[in-house]
This record gives C-alpha cells, structure tokens and sequence, in this order.
C-alpha cells in the first residue's frame, strides 16, 4: 500500500504539502490539493486516522449516546447517523445508555469524560439528573435528537404539529369522543409525550371539543398501549369512538386491545398513530409519518458544521410530519355521534 511519501513524489510535493492537502489541516492551494488527491485516489493511499489525528487534532470519531438500541426509532436514528458519518469517512463510538442501568451513570461519569471523539450526538435524551447538562461540560459540540434544550442544537420531529394533525383528522370525520393515549409524567419520553398530548389537546379547543379531552396514561410501549385502551375501551358506556396514540406502538397496542374486546377498527373504533413505525403497514394504521433516518443525518450535518465552527450558534430544525392515511381511521357512525 502506497504512503504518504509516494503521494507526496507522484504529485511532484512535498510530504508536508501532502499531508495538508489529505487533511484538511492547513492552507493548500485549489490546484495541489487537487493534484494530490488525485495522486492519493490513483495509487490507492488511505490515512490513517492517527494520522489525520496529528494533523488536524481531532480524533475523527463522533460519539453517539442513546438509552436503547434495539427499538425501531433508535436504531433507525443510528442507521441515519452511521450511513452519514461513513460517507465523511469518520468512525462512530455508540455508548448504549439504558436508563436506570449501572452502566448509565459511568457512560456519564466516566467514559464521556474521556473526550475520544470530537463531537456527541445525545438521541432521545430528557433533562433527568441534568444529564444534558453535564454533556456540555465535556467541551465539545452536541447535536440532540428529539425533545427541547437550550443547552445544545436539536434535531426532531414537531410533535405538537404532528398530534395537532391526527386529531384533526379524526375531528374531520366526525368524532367528537377522542382519547390521547400514552405518556406518562415518569416516562424516558416526558418532554416527547408532553408535547403530543398538548397538540391533541390544542385540537379538541379550537374544535370546540374541550368537555371530550381525555387522557388515558401509558408506557410508551406496545403492551403498555394494550393495557391502557383494554381498560379505556373496557367501558361501554364511556368509551370514545377513536384513539391517538402518542406513538404507533401505543396505537398498535390500542388496536390489538380492540380486537381482543371484540371492536372493529375502523367500523367502531379509529386510531391514528405518530411515527410511520416499520409494523404500521401490517396494520393499515393511519399515522403521521416521521423519518428517523433523516433526524440522524440531519443531526450529523448539523454537529460537523459545528466541529468546523465552534463559534457557530446553537440551531434547532423541527422536522414536519407526513400524514400516512390508512384504514385504521373511518367517518365516525351517525348512531354513535347521536349517542353522544
């Protein structure tokens, strides 16, 4: 394999104009560093990292923290983020960081503390024990994906428009008796649920539907969705005519639960969920489709602009959601609107 002094000889350089021209690391004019590179590209050279690292002072490597690894939101955002760091040649150092988990407080504590990459990704974090807070003391750039901080970028998702959305919907065909399900003042997800919730709840005011708000309180999961609709959707006599599921998993949850009580969906029942999550297709669910993938390479554009200016102002990018209509959602029946 070809060296940097090879390079340097077949481009008619010098070594150190080479190593300039590869990195990044110093002025080399438009056409040398063409050359070069195109000596590098001809003879197959490849730079270490250590190397670039010594010319450049960074250890080209990018820190990514996440509270699970093996749910669809997550690992689609590190499917975005590891496509868009491989395309720039850099390497990804994940720190799984499950909540509640030994291994948490010394990802936090410890590892972060060692600054061996140059910038950080937090997906999915909530302000809980400042955690945030404590990231921006390690003095390098953080991007955020998902929820709110003042302390760094963030990349997400617009959750009150996206709740906003489904609820309308619903209210367009003619429901009036409309649950918010999901979310939890204890959840990973507060500030997510909380925005949801505030977005269904903004729609059923300016519908003139206050006195129907109701909010049935779940984990942000599959079974949790189940067990809230099979106890909200368990009484006949107050049962609502649709769902919003804070999440599709709630909602898929939701939908299940109707089944299980023997509740058509959508002949007696709509739900509409929020994500696009890889299961709602089977289930013909109606949802507002966000795109993890996107999130994570947005965020890696957004944290490489800033290892590149680190006086660059803090930005936020709120991504809108699509709505996907399924057959999980109907008109609502004319007997059930005059029950009500």
């Amino acid at each position: 394999m070809a060296g940097i002094a090879e390079v340097a000889a077949h481009a008619g350089v010098s070594k150190a104009t080479a190593s300039r021209a590869l990195s990044g690391g110093g002025y080399v004019s438009p056409a040398t560093k063409s050359r070069v590179r195109a000596a590098a590209a001809e003879l197959g050279y490849v730079p270490s990292a250590g190397a670039v690292g010594l010319a450049t002072g960074r250890t080209q490597n990018v820190g990514v923290v996440m509270p699970y690894v093996n749910r669809w939101f997550f690992a689609e955002v590190l499917e975005g983020i590891q496509q868009a760091l491989l395309e720039q040649g850099l390497d990804l150092t994940l720190y799984d960081a499950k909540p509640g988990s030994d291994g948490r407080a010394r990802i936090f504590d410890d590892f972060l503390a060692r600054k061996r990459f140059d910038g950080l990704i937090a997906v999915g974090l909530e302000p809980v024990d400042h955690e945030l807070e404590h990231l921006t003391r390690i003095d390098r750039p953080i991007v955020s994906v998902v929820g709110s901080s003042d302390l760094t970028s963030v990349v997400a998702v617009d959750d009150d428009y996206a709740a906003r959305r489904a609820t309308e919907h619903l209210i367009g065909l003619g429901h009036r008796e409309i649950a918010f399900v999901g979310g939890a003042p204890e959840s990973h997800w507060a500030h997510v649920d909380q925005e949801r919730l505030a977005g269904y709840r903004h729609a059923m005011r300016e519908a003139g539907l206050s006195q129907f708000v109701r909010h049935a309180h779940s984990e942000v999961t599959l079974p949790g969705g189940y067990a809230a609709a099979a106890d909200l959707l368990g009484d006949a006599r107050r049962r609502p005519t649709a769902i919003v599921g804070v999440c599709d998993e709630v909602a898929l949850g939701a939908i299940i639960a109707a089944q299980r009580l023997g509740i058509q969906v959508p002949s007696a029942l709509s739900v509409v969920g929020i994500d696009d999550h890889e299961f709602a297709e089977m289930f013909a669910l109606t949802t507002l489709q966000q795109v993890p993938r996107e999130q994570g390479r947005a965020a890696v554009d957004m944290l490489l602009a800033e290892i590149t200016d680190p006086e660059r102002p803090r930005t936020e990018l709120r991504m809108p959601a699509r709505m996907v209509i399924r057959n999980s959602t109907a008109a609502v029946r004319s007997h059930d609107h005059e029950d009500a």
